[in-house]
């Protein structure tokens, strides 16, 4: 049985001594499809939303060393201020992957990059190997953190927003394995990132904020810093997952800790395999099965916007209850990120459609009409019986059924159990280039199309290029 002494360390030496050739060739595929993911949504991002062009102004005028490359608008800031830009770049959208533990791409790619791009100015190359696996170390370390809680639907209950509170961590690794860390200065490393914690879920109550994208950015600044902190020998916290006041004391509060999940079989099992999801809709994670079960419905049944009655999401609380409620806002939002984070509008989107785009959440698709009329027929019922789920790369995904009644009186109903892009629906480089092209068209600053090719082949490969 696996306990929790020493369990920081454990982590620590992990994320210090990961090599790439122990990984196994599934982890290493699934991340470099990660890293061109991850680059197009946040590339996308800089030519489409407001607040992009509001961080990118204000770590502009900061000025400091041109270290590395701010995405999408071109141009180089110091290495925290770069993975900050980046980091919020990258979960604007809404559209970077998912898995248990939230957004864990965008936790640890940003500060990858701000480090690797920072060596290199400075004389030192970091090889696409070396790269791949300080990627691996801190996702799978986020990942771990996130199984370890026994607790279903913990960060919805206590508060928390996953991508940032673990970010700061898996962070952390990843950028210290970049700096070539010890296994004491990674300890030193991970205990500063934890010692930053924070992320509420509050960002995604009431009206619109900025804090819903930029709080990736906070965990990869936090993280940068704090790895160059600790290559300097600055001390960090100790234990700080087991000890009297470590993360699963103040943050989880109740419960044991599956310690087995945390640290067993540490370099051996990668569970990111098992959790982790694409998003083929730049929504939510929670929107994903209310999505896939309208589609099933509409392509099944042949239906057309003019056959539906009404629409109801049946499931339990938590973060679909969350997206569906006040459901007049819900049906009516205003701004892009707002309608991300609604399933009444997403589904009418779907229902409308057949499919649901960036476009679709542009100041045009938020007044649509025919998406608009399918959200005043979405409603929302709770299920006392559904079990909550652990949120992980689906959402609330075999928990959440779509319900369709039609005006012929047929009543249909769809729960599906995995989501396209899921570990059960897996998606290749054709549908993630696709989507790279798709998102960097809308990027700040025009991307010629030899390099877009290039950026592709890139990642395929383990070359590594991150000034696009």
């Amino acid at each position: 049985m696996v306990d929790g002494k020493d369990a920081s360390r454990k982590l620590a030496r992990h994320a210090a001594g990961l090599q790439y050739d122990a990984i196994p060739l599934a982890m290493r595929e699934l991340t470099k499809q990660c890293v061109l993911d991850t680059l197009g949504v946040a590339i996308g991002a800089s030519g489409v939303n407001e607040e992009a062009r509001l961080v990118h102004e204000y770590v502009s005028d900061l000025g400091g060393k041109a270290e590395s490359t701010i995405w999408g608008f071109g141009g180089k800031a110091p290495a925290p201020w770069a993975a900050f830009v980046n980091g919020s770049l990258g979960h604007m959208l809404d559209y970077d992957d998912v898995s248990d533990g939230g957004h864990v791409s965008i936790s640890t790619i940003p500060p990858g990059f701000a480090i690797a791009e920072k060596l290199a100015a400075s004389g030192t190359q970091v090889n696409g190997k070396d790269f791949i696996a300080a990627i691996v170390a801190g996702t799978d370390i986020h990942t771990r953190l996130s199984l370890g809680i026994d607790i279903p639907d913990w960060t919805m209950a206590e508060g928390w927003f996953a991508t940032q509170l673990f970010g700061f961590i898996s962070g952390s690794a990843t950028a210290g394995r970049l700096l070539k860390l010890d296994e004491e200065k990674m300890e030193n490393a991970l205990g500063i990132g934890y010692n930053q914690m924070s992320g509420s879920r509050q960002m995604a109550v009431g009206a619109a904020t900025h804090m819903r994208a930029m709080q990736a950015g906070f965990a990869g600044q936090a993280a940068t810093a704090g790895a160059e902190m600790a290559r300097r020998g600055i001390i960090g916290d100790k234990e700080f997952l087991e000890g009297r006041y470590g993360f699963f004391h103040n943050y989880v509060r109740t419960g044991t800790p599956n310690w087995d999940a945390v640290v067993g079989e540490l370099g051996t099992r990668f569970p990111l395999l098992n959790t982790h999801g694409f998003k083929v809709w730049p929504a939510c994670a929670y929107t994903r099965p209310t999505n896939a079960a309208t589609l099933i419905l509409r392509d099944t049944y042949q239906l057309k916007p003019e056959d539906i009655e009404a629409i109801t999401i049946v499931g339990g609380t938590g973060g679909t209850q969350l997206l569906c409620e006040p459901l007049e806002k819900k049906r009516r939002p205003k701004v892009s990120i707002d309608g991300k984070f609604s399933i009444p509008f997403t589904t009418g989107v779907m229902m409308a459609r057949g499919n649901v785009t960036l476009r679709d959440y542009t100041e045009e698709g938020l007044n649509d009409p025919a998406a608009l009329a399918m959200a005043d027929k979405v409603s929302y019922r709770a299920d006392p019986n559904a079990k909550m789920g652990r949120g992980g790369s689906g959402g609330s995904i075999g928990m959440v059924a779509v319900e369709i009644k039609t005006k012929d009186g047929r009543v249909l109903t769809s729960r599906p159990d995995s989501v396209p892009g899921d570990p059960k629906q897996r998606v290749g480089w054709d549908v993630i280039s696709t989507k790279f092209r798709d998102c960097v068209s809308f990027a700040a600053k025009p991307i010629a199309a030899a390099n877009i090719d290039r950026a592709i082949e890139d990642r395929k490969s383990t070359r590594l290029n991150s000034s696009h």
